[in-house]
């Protein structure tokens, strides 16, 4: 049976001489991996360069509730990205994201809000212009709130520390090593107050940065089963030092 849905590219691996198997995070039926015959071929209807990482798509599907991979009628990239693939900054914030959603996003079910978060966030990071190196740590932060760990705000803004492993603020240091302390922890609290659209307003420093970006990535270890470890942020890191985008 055909159904139309919308999608996101995670993962595409070369099968055979000519084909790809690209895995989808779908608004209809969640993360499903779809065979693409050909797509390596000079000519390709759907070639290799329309799945790059988080790029955006509309789809027309085959799909069986038993099946491992899945088959695709029609696929085109709408909203065409713009910006990203072009820009090195905002191709270094995807390549990052791309790799903590792949590990972070598992379930073979629909999840429209989710979904709606994550197109909703790559279009904005798209077509903005400035204002993009706190944007990886926001998107961080709120992909929490639809993956079950949402920092509980209970004492935001009246704590010095923010537990790691019990995802809550507290006036005392906690037992464990696991915790956020000053300033890191105001600098937490800013950026769980703000949008993307007033990011610009938090000023953080690349070492400040650096240093909440391991902090939330041991967050995501501590409750994301097998969420193993994450190397692309040390290339944005780089990217960003470079230069405040």
């Amino acid at each position: 049976m055909l159904h139309k849905t919308r999608g996101i590219v995670f993962k595409t691996t070369d099968y055979g001489e000519s084909s790809v198997i690209v895995q989808v995070f779908t608004e209809k039926f969640g993360l499903q991996s779809y065979i693409i015959n050909g797509a390596k071929k000079p000519k390709a209807k759907v070639s290799r360069n329309m799945l790059q990482p988080l790029h955006l798509l509309d789809m027309v599907v085959y799909h069986k509730s038993a099946g491992n991979v899945q088959r695709i009628k029609e696929l085109k990239n709408a909203p065409q990205l713009q910006t990203i693939p072009y820009d090195v900054v905002k191709s270094s914030i995807a390549l990052f994201l791309n790799e903590v959603l792949y590990k972070a996003i598992r379930q073979q079910s629909a999840d429209e809000n989710l979904f709606r978060f994550v197109f909703s966030a790559i279009e904005w990071l798209d077509h903005q212009t400035e204002g993009l190196a706190n944007f990886h740590l926001l998107f961080l932060i709120q992909l929490t709130r639809y993956l079950g760990f949402y920092p509980n705000r209970f004492l935001v803004g009246d704590a010095d520390y923010f537990d790691l492993k019990n995802g809550v603020f507290s006036r005392f240091k906690p037992d464990s090593v696991l915790y956020l302390s000053p300033p890191h922890t105001q600098n937490f609290t800013k950026l769980l107050q703000c949008s993307f659209e007033n990011i610009m307003q938090v000023k953080l420093s690349n070492d400040d940065r650096r240093y909440l970006i391991q902090k939330l990535l041991e967050y995501y270890a501590l409750h994301i089963e097998s969420f193993g470890n994450i190397r692309s942020h040390e290339v944005l890191e780089e990217v960003m030092s470079a230069g405040s985008p």
